[in-house]
Formats: C-alpha cells, sequence, structure tokens
C-alpha cells in the first residue's frame, strides 16, 4: 500500500478550525498564543495557521486548568515536548506524573481546611490560638488581641 504524501500547507488549521475542533473560543487561542503554549504561523494572507498537533496541546491545557494547574506550570511542561509533534501517552504520563503530586498536595490542603472549619466558623476573633486556619500558632496574638486581618 502506497502512503499517501499530505501537503504540510493543506493540513494546517486556521484558528476557527481549532476553536471548533477543540471548544475553545478563538480568544482564549490567541490568549494561549500570546502566553507561549501554542504556536502558529502565519499564511501569504497574514492568517494564523496551526499544525494540527496544537489540537493535542490544547487538550492538555485545558485538561490541566481543570484540575488547577497554573498556566505558567502548563507552559514549563508543554516546552519539555518535542515542537510540531502531538503529545504522545508516554509524554502525557510524564506531565500528568508531576501534576499528580501538586494536585494531591491540594486535595490534603483542602481535606485539612474541611476537617478544621467546624471549630472556626462563627468564632470571630481571628487571632485565637486554637485557630488553625486563620492564625496558625497565634502568631497574631503575640502582637495584640482581637480581630486582626480578614484576609492574608
Amino acid at each position: 500500500m502506497t502512503q499517501r504524501k499530505i501537503d504540510p500547507h493543506k493540513q494546517a488549521l486556521s484558528v476557527g478550525e481549532v476553536a471548533a475542533r477543540s471548544g475553545v473560543p478563538v480568544s482564549t487561542l490567541h490568549f494561549y498564543e500570546a502566553k507561549g503554549l501554542i504556536t502558529s504561523r502565519r499564511n501569504a494572507g497574514n492568517q494564523r495557521r496551526y499544525s494540527r498537533d496544537v489540537l493535542r496541546r490544547v487538550a492538555i491545557i485545558k485538561i490541566a486548568q481543570r484540575t488547577g494547574v497554573p498556566l505558567a506550570e502548563i507552559g514549563e511542561a508543554l516546552r519539555t515536548l518535542p515542537p510540531g509533534r502531538v503529545a504522545s501517552a508516554a509524554d502525557w504520563k510524564t506531565l500528568s506524573a508531576h501534576w499528580r503530586a501538586s494536585l494531591q498536595a491540594r486535595i490534603d490542603d483542602l481535606v485539612r481546611l474541611r476537617d478544621q472549619l467546624d471549630g472556626c466558623i462563627g468564632c470571630g476573633c481571628l487571632s485565637l490560638a486554637s485557630c488553625p486556619l486563620r492564625n496558625p500558632d497565634d502568631v497574631l496574638g503575640a502582637t495584640a488581641s482581637g480581630a486582626r486581618r480578614l484576609e492574608s
């Protein structure tokens, strides 16, 4: 069977095609490009054209964002992938292993917060030695008494 060669210019996707296929608004694609998360080239009419591997990159970005990974971390991770190549299952395993540890740490923090929340609601003082949420180890109580801050 003969392999059919496809013109790379015909394989290129317009920003509208990427938006439609990825479910991401055009403005978001422009934002991702400005942040260096994806790249495009310009055609003779100065229109953006994306290689097909950008669809996988956008999927990775969306999944990572959904788990709370900051865009800066996503960008660092994507820079480890070879440009112009669809991310493989092995690439995803490497990326997700790092994000899994970060996600687990956030989950552990949220579980601790949830478990300590009942004792905090309504106390109002924000500087009791027993308040592990807003003033661990009563660091604010050492300087003055009463409510000291509402937000960190």
